[in-house]
């Protein structure tokens, strides 16, 4: 994770009004975060804190943040909503569908920041201008992106017959899970889907994918899956599984590909978001917002290690190609 990309992406600031900027000398404010991955040693959450903090809100001297993660036990996540709410912080900041809705049922007055795939379609929000509720932020459109990842997976990994898709049960419905196993049967490749709803079920997934002849393992987005990243590549790199990711950085991190908008974009929206509601934005005034550019990844290092030679047509088109 490169903090620097959080300054280059400056430039995409809304402007508001001056008098809504001010922030309160002396004030402490109160971040809530409700997060599958734990914060220690987590790059995701320590650039995006150092965001908010040049936003004007340092952790530590006008900033707290309470922190849950919920990737060890998902059954407790309505329980750590209700803490973040009891504990009265200003605002609770989620990532992904379920942790969204939980914050929504503890509180109903707490803004909610949230980064989900689809805020309106999932019911989070009943407007993406002007949302009437307590809970606005980014819509990723993660879902809308499994179908084009699936497509370049099979394009990178040439003469692939059978593949295996690896979702999680929380986010995923079914009704996709069975589009994109059409359209892999479209192109006479076999479709094997492996759902998990934990972590702890995750090595066990990989392992039948691979078992069943699957030459190729496409992970669908997911806060739960995004969160046990490192454990995936890992397995896969163990099992010489070429395998496609949610976020462009997880290339970089010795995923062989991934497609979507970058996590440090999103991160800076989500961030300038905070800082808004910190200053006195109302909910309603602040817009659902979605990602301005999505990149292809891909990394050779990977790709030499698993035995794939990508198509120069496909490394042409990618955004970043990592040697």
């Amino acid at each position: 994770m490169r903090r620097r990309e959080f300054i280059a992406l400056m430039g995409a600031s809304a402007t508001w009004p001056f008098a809504a900027m001010a922030q309160q000398p002396g004030r402490t404010y109160r971040l809530g975060f409700l997060y599958a991955a734990p914060r220690d040693n987590n790059g995701v959450v320590t650039a995006f804190l150092d965001e908010v903090g040049r936003q004007g809100f340092i952790e530590g001297k006008n900033l707290a943040v309470d922190f849950r993660a919920s990737a060890s036990h998902p059954e407790r996540v309505s329980e750590y909503a209700a803490e973040l709410a009891k504990a009265g912080v200003d605002i609770i900041a989620t990532v992904g569908l379920p942790l969204t809705r939980a914050a929504q049922q503890a509180t109903k007055t707490i803004p909610i920041l949230a980064v989900s795939d689809d805020m309106l379609g999932e019911g989070l929000v009943n407007s993406m201008a002007r949302p009437n509720g307590n809970t606005t932020g980014i819509s990723i459109l993660a879902g809308e992106l499994d179908g084009k990842r699936q497509e370049i997976l099979i394009e990178a990994v040439p003469g692939v017959r059978r593949i295996a898709t690896l979702a999680d049960s929380n986010v995923t419905a079914v009704a996709k899970l069975n589009e994109m196993q059409e359209a892999a049967r479209a192109r006479n490749i076999e479709l094997s889907i492996h759902r998990v709803a934990s972590g702890k079920e995750i090595a066990a997934a990989i392992d039948m994918a691979h078992a069943s002849g699957s030459a190729a393992l496409n992970v669908l987005a997911s806060p739960l899956l995004m969160a046990h990243r490192h454990m995936i590549m890992d397995r896969v790199a163990v099992l010489r599984l070429p395998t496609m990711y949610q976020w462009p950085e997880m290339a970089e991190e010795g995923g062989l590909a991934a497609y979507g908008p970058r996590i440090t974009e999103v991160g800076l929206q989500l961030a300038r978001q905070i800082a808004q509601v910190f200053r006195g934005i109302k909910i309603t005034d602040l817009p659902v917002e979605q990602p301005t550019q999505f990149e292809l990844w891909i990394n050779l290092k990977t790709a030499k290690a698993l035995g794939v030679t990508v198509p120069e047509s496909l490394l042409a088109r990618a955004d970043k190609v990592i040697e």
